[in-house]
């Protein structure tokens, strides 16, 4: 008797659904619910990074965990999140790829006013056109950036960066200070400039000291309660090198003194419960410098910690 399987077929267990299961390839239909999108764009960080390949990492991460999750008795294994594919990239020219980025979440937030994006980057200029295109499809919306750096970089030394992205949103006015919460921010990987920018901006900054000091959750349900009596919508873009190095190696800025991936989770659980939640991003994932796929396993269970909260 012959055994024979395609390469690369997984152990197979008639009790157990995997996650990555849930991913459904759009066909043109209409989107009703979540929809995830990668971004694979790199070239305007401005250190070595190969998150273009974090969408297809994220993908294969899904994988590694089913869909039940045994603390709350919840299964996901009826929801589906639509794979929208990647957007394509230009090969040399940032400010088209932006463009790219842009016209296209645009259009499919306008012909799927019900879609929750899951927005799989590439590094951090790629939030930029993404929350640009959800301000203007969606409306009035408030930003929690999860982020060890405020992203506020001057546009004369280096241009249009992962560093820059707040900056634009800012001075082209898709999003007001006010309406930008930045979580995470620790010492010695910001300017003394960039802080006095986000404090002059209006922008309202949460340190890691003082996350530390009060709890992620006080924290969290004092954001929420302002982002509901002013947006009507939340975005998040989570850069996941707010995270401590011990728990995300695979970021470019890999460095001591974040978040514990539990804190993380539990700050997205908070999130999670919001009526006004309605996308999200997560970015700085470098697959090529990863440690046993930790960071891009990482990004796969929070965004399946999302999903269960927000069904249960």
């Amino acid at each position: 008797m012959i055994h024979l399987t395609q390469p690369g077929t997984l152990f197979q267990d008639q009790y157990v659904t995997r996650a990555s299961e849930l991913l459904q390839k759009w066909q043109g239909e209409g989107v009703h619910s979540y929809g995830l999108i990668g971004v694979p764009l790199a070239k305007t960080s401005i250190s070595h990074s190969g998150a273009h390949l974090a969408p297809a990492a994220f993908r294969q991460s899904l994988s590694g965990f089913t869909t039940y999750a045994a603390e709350s008795g919840c299964d996901l294994q009826r929801e589906r999140i639509i794979d929208f594919g990647d957007i394509a990239m230009h090969a040399t020219d940032v400010i088209e790829s932006h463009k790219r980025i842009k016209d296209t979440l645009y259009e499919l937030l306008q012909k799927n006013e019900k879609l929750f994006p899951i927005i799989i980057g590439g590094d951090h200029s790629v939030s930029y056109p993404a929350i640009a295109a959800f301000q203007q499809a969606r409306g009035k919306t408030a930003v929690i950036q999860f982020d060890a750096h405020c992203d506020v970089r001057n546009l004369h030394d280096g241009g249009v960066t992962n560093g820059t992205p707040f900056r634009k949103l800012l001075e082209e006015k898709h999003i007001e200070g006010d309406y930008l919460y930045q979580v995470g921010i620790r010492n010695f990987v910001n300017s003394e400039a960039y802080i006095h920018y986000v404090k002059q901006a209006g922008v309202r900054m949460v340190t890691m000291e003082h996350v530390t000091a009060v709890g992620i959750q006080n924290v969290m349900q004092n954001i929420l309660h302002e982002v509901e009596q002013k947006a009507d919508h939340l975005y998040v873009s989570l850069d996941m090198d707010v995270l401590d190095q011990a728990y995300a190696p695979g970021c470019p800025a890999a460095a001591p003194g974040g978040m514990s991936s539990s804190v993380l989770i539990e700050a997205l659980s908070l999130i999670a419960r919001s009526p006004l939640f309605s996308g999200i991003d997560l970015v700085e994932v470098d697959p090529t410098v990863d440690f046993r796929s930790m960071t891009s396993k990482l990004s796969a269970y929070m965004v399946l910690s999302v999903l269960e909260k927000r069904i249960r």
